[in-house]
This record gives structure tokens, sequence and C-alpha cells, in this order.
């Protein structure tokens, strides 16, 4: 099973585990499943975390060993990513979000995700209600 990680499901992975859902968790550990991490959720990450809305106990510059050590695979956007955004239905408005679910869609992999918002786009959407409150970062507000 392909796999895409949302942003704040591949935050709890990288510096809170003992948050993941046990359903995440159990996907994520699976032989079976191929796990993503987009650049999308680190580009997501970067901005937020230089504009001061989260703090990470670990520095982005690391994470492509990280992801490989890890056996997770990058994900780029490409053009067709992108391309589909401007088709999918305005269920949820945040642009990180949305790529995530075009890249889902097309490449297609399932999106693991805890934000109900993204139910909508359908069948490639496996959502996970969030566990306990965060301990390495603080709650992010909802972008505009």
């Amino acid at each position: 099973m392909n796999i895409l990680l949302d942003t704040h499901v591949f935050l709890w992975c990288a510096s809170d585990p003992e948050r993941l859902p046990d359903r995440a968790r159990a996907l994520i550990l699976d032989p079976e499943s191929q796990i993503h991490v987009s650049a999308a959720s680190i580009w997501e990450i970067a901005i937020k975390q230089s504009i001061g809305r989260l703090e990470l106990d670990f520095d982005l510059e690391i994470l492509d060993g990280i992801l490989a050590q890890n056996g997770f695979f990058s994900l780029p956007v490409e053009i067709r990513h992108a391309a589909l955004v401007q088709r999918l239905p305005f269920h949820h408005k945040d642009p990180f979000d949305r790529i995530l679910v075009a890249q889902a869609l097309s490449d297609p992999m399932y999106l693991l995700t805890s934000d109900p918002l993204l139910k909508p786009y359908g069948e490639m959407i496996l959502f996970v209600p969030p566990g306990r409150p965060p301990r390495s970062f603080r709650r992010e507000r909802q972008m505009p």
C-alpha cells in the first residue's frame, strides 16, 4: 500500500511518535506499506517554523537522511500535481493540503491525515483522529 503522510502525521512520526493513533502506527509500520513524505509538507513546516508558528526539535536539513533511514520515500511536487489542484473541489482551502490531495489522487496513493476536512475528497483519504496534544511543538493556528 502506498501512503502519503499529511504534514501533521509526519510531524508526529518525526518528533512525537506517541501521539500517533494506533491505526496510523499500524499502517506506517506495516512492511507492505510504502510511506511517502511530500516536499510540500517540508515546505509547509519550513514556512511555519520560520515565522514562529511551529517549534521543532530537529533540523529540516537532515530530513533526507532521516527519511531514508526509516524507509520513507521523498515525493517531489510535479507539474501534474500542481495542475490537478485546479480541478479539485474546494472542500479544503489550505494550499498545502490541496497539493497533498492532488499528489495522492494522481500517483495514486492513500493520504493518511487527521484533518476531517479532507475526508470529502474520497476513498484515497485515510482519516485518523488526532491523539493527545503535541509535546514538542505548539498547536498551530489554522491558515485563513
